[in-house]
């Protein structure tokens, strides 16, 4: 479970995250849309604990980031958008390097999740070739083999499918339905509405710092054409320049 309240985020005078409030429950994956620079990686880098909120309480599974973040951050999974990779070691050395980070051992199935994960990923023929060999594809998909190496019940996701190609894209929606099905609340960030109607039970919409919109995708297609006037720019740009009439076909 992830719960964000009235959570702020101010840089100097600049609110980059105006009282924000959502929840995502267990088994649910929630997508966070919104235009570059609404605050969406701001929100996402909070409830990972990279930045620290100005005001307002998250949750991470009952526990509470700012109160005790080792435990909050204990069945967290957090996939970013520029991922950090150890380039000088081995695929199998940095999971093996995340897993102590995490009290993922030998005793505790390292090893057999280790290469669980790598052959669901497609890299276990790269186990152990240095991560400096590999392609953008490659280390999104071997940072998310790290996010879910000790069995996250809750994942926040910032734009999962930049860089990836089709089979992998399709891959990780996947992955991310099955994890739905098992109980794990998934947070995904992304500007693309395709990307949300394809996986999200539900979605946020964030512009200017502000959740505007909140709903499954015949909710918000419902809301778009009753208040037209709020959220006509923003799907323009979520879509590219597509017009309210094309909509329906996006989402």
């Amino acid at each position: 479970m992830i719960l964000v309240e009235n959570v702020v985020k101010l840089f100097g005078r600049f609110k980059a995250v105006d009282n924000v409030s959502l929840s995502v429950a267990p088994g649910e994956i929630h997508g966070f849309l919104g235009p570059n620079g609404a605050g969406k990686t701001t929100m996402i880098r909070m409830i990972a604990g990279l930045l620290k909120p100005t005001s307002g309480r998250i949750m991470i599974n009952d526990q509470d980031l700012a109160r005790d973040p080792i435990a909050a951050k204990r069945s967290l999974g957090v996939i970013p958008d520029r991922p950090f990779l150890y380039e000088k070691l081995t695929a199998g050395e940095f999971l093996t390097f995340c897993g102590g980070l995490f009290g993922v051992d030998e005793e505790n199935g390292l090893e057999p999740r280790i290469a669980e994960l790598l052959d669901l990923f497609d890299l276990t023929a790269w186990r152990d070739e240095l991560i400096e060999s590999f392609s953008h594809g490659m280390r999104q998909r071997l940072t998310m083999c790290s996010a879910f190496l000790h069995r996250p019940r809750a994942v926040v996701v910032d734009e999962p499918m930049v860089g990836l190609d089709p089979r992998g894209a399709q891959l990780v929606k996947q992955v991310f339905r099955n994890m739905g099905r098992k109980g794990v609340a998934l947070l995904m960030s992304t500007h693309t509405l395709e990307v949300a109607q394809e996986v999200c039970d539900r979605v946020s919409i964030i512009h200017e710092g502000r959740i505007i919109a909140c709903g499954t995708v015949p909710e918000l297609r419902a809301l778009a054409h009753s208040s037209e006037q709020l959220l006509t720019p923003i799907f323009l740009k979520l879509t590219g320049g597509t017009g309210l009439r094309e909509i329906e076909d996006v989402v």
